[in-house]
């Protein structure tokens, strides 16, 4: 998926290894902010450049996003980088930068911060445990995007004592059709319990071992009562290795809220766990074009706060909190 020259055939597989469900959430969602420990003065000023010159190519490393979803507005726009052994690269500052396709009407920096997937073990499941190539963090960017249309973005990387910029990725902004954004009403649909398929988790589940505390309530009795983080995510049978590891994260964040006041899901994408059989009528109701999706709403069933792809436990504490959990 990722449109780098030198090295694509390399770093394809990496790449789609952290993209292939998606990993970013749409516009205007009011994005969740956490500290950035690197100022916006340390990257290059945008002005008077274009994309492609706003520092030297890099030809070792690579964006790979997984953004299905960008509207006008603010987006978080979740990303990995990659270098040319497919190793995910972390802990070193990143800002995003967004251009026409051209590379002409340069903005940003966007300076990213990284989110951990890593969870306590009692919460981390054999699908994540037994795959050495799940992801473990995620950069988030919040990005501006002026208005609908084509653009691109590329990753500009300080590392090593050099800073250098990725090829450009190109990327569409607005639609429509989409998933529920925030402040819409999200779709009030039945999600399937334990108590559906007579405690037979597997039939809902394809973690190992199966959420049990993820799968005790039914979105239509908690919708519009109380708030929901409702996630979408299918671990054994997502092209990314997201999946596996978001499931966790929610599990964690669950365990950890006390209050009692907000109802955690999680939902499979496939009928019958089964690609070949399409898929089931919740993620199609909620119009998801790829997954994970994590989606928390308030107590009137109003979209707060939306996610595609990875995230950490304390992005859905954050989230739940100003749902009103």
């Amino acid at each position: 998926m990722t449109r780098s020259t030198a090295i694509i055939p390399i770093l394809l597989g990496a790449a789609l290894a952290f993209s292939g469900c998606g990993s970013s959430s749409g516009s205007d969602e009011g994005t969740v902010a956490a500290t950035t420990t690197t100022p916006a003065s340390a990257f290059p000023s945008a002005t008077g450049k274009k994309i492609t010159t706003v520092a030297p190519r890099s030809n070792d490393l690579v964006l790979a996003p997984s953004t299905s979803v960008v509207g006008p507005g603010r987006n978080r726009y979740g990303f990995a980088i990659f270098d040319t052994a497919r190793k995910q690269v972390s802990g070193v500052p990143v800002a995003i930068y967004i251009a026409r396709p051209d590379g002409t009407g340069l903005k940003g920096p966007f300076v990213a911060r990284s989110e951990s997937l890593a969870v306590k073990s009692q919460y981390q499941s054999l699908t994540s445990s037994n795959d050495p190539d799940s992801a473990k963090t995620v950069y988030v960017a919040d990005i501006d995007v002026p208005r609908k249309g084509k653009y691109v973005a590329a990753a500009v990387v300080r590392q090593d004592g050099r800073t250098v910029v990725t090829s450009p990725f190109a990327f569409r902004a607005g639609g429509s059709g989409g998933p529920p954004v925030a402040g819409e009403r999200a779709p009030k649909v039945h999600t399937p319990t334990l108590a559906d398929v007579a405690g037979d988790g597997a039939r809902i589940s394809t973690r190992e071992p199966v959420p049990k505390a993820l799968l005790e309530q039914d979105l239509f009795d908690a919708y519009g009562r109380q708030p929901v983080a409702l996630l979408f995510a299918t671990p054994a049978l997502c092209q990314s290795r997201v999946c596996g590891p978001v499931v966790d994260v929610l599990a964690q964040a669950q365990a950890e809220d006390t209050s009692g006041r907000t109802a955690y899901i999680t939902s499979e994408i496939y009928r019958d766990n089964r690609v070949d059989r399409g898929l089931r009528s919740q993620p199609a109701a909620y119009r998801l074009p790829t997954e994970p999706w994590l989606f928390v709403l308030d107590a009137n069933g109003k979209v707060v706060e939306r996610i595609e792809g990875a995230f950490s436990v304390d992005e859905v504490k954050r989230a739940v909190a100003r749902a009103g959990g």
